[in-house]
Formats: C-alpha cells, sequence, structure tokens
C-alpha cells in the first residue's frame, strides 16, 4: 500500500472521528446520534486499515477493532432497532 494511501486513511480516521464525536455530543435526537455512529464505523474501519498497513500502529488498529465492535451495537440501536416506548 502506498505511502499516500496509508497516510490518507489516518488523516480520514482522525477527522471522521472528530466529527462523528461532535454529531453524538450535540445530542440531536436518535437520527443523528446513528449517524454519528456510522461516521464512528468509518473511521473505525479507516484507522484499523491504518493501524495495520502502516508501520509502529499495531495498537490503534487493535483498538479500533474493539471500537468498531461498540459502533456498530450504536448503528444498530439508533438507526435500525425500533425506539422503545414507555
Amino acid at each position: 500500500m502506498s505511502d499516500s494511501l496509508i497516510q490518507g486513511l489516518q488523516w480520514y480516521g482522525a477527522g471522521a472521528g472528530i466529527l462523528a464525536a461532535l454529531i453524538v455530543s450535540l445530542d440531536l435526537g436518535r437520527y443523528w446520534t446513528g449517524i454519528g455512529f456510522s461516521i464512528f464505523v468509518t473511521s473505525s474501519l479507516a484507522l484499523i486499515a491504518w493501524g495495520f498497513f502502516g508501520p509502529d500502529a499495531k495498537g490503534i488498529g487493535t483498538q479500533n477493532i474493539v471500537l468498531l465492535a461498540i459502533n456498530l451495537i450504536g448503528v444498530y440501536r439508533y438507526l435500525i432497532r425500533k425506539e422503545k416506548t414507555a
């Protein structure tokens, strides 16, 4: 994999993570929280690839495997599963 593609994965992962965190923190409702988690998923995928294809970043890659699972739960919870009613 080329160095520029590896760097692009790193920077995309960082930027997408920032955007997703902002969206989730604004608490704009279920739909937007789900969109935030969807963006987190893309961030995790990019950082997993960067972590394992780039030099000396295996820890970030491993961390993002776990975060990917957590983010997929968020996507399911906020975009797929119906909201529970009281």
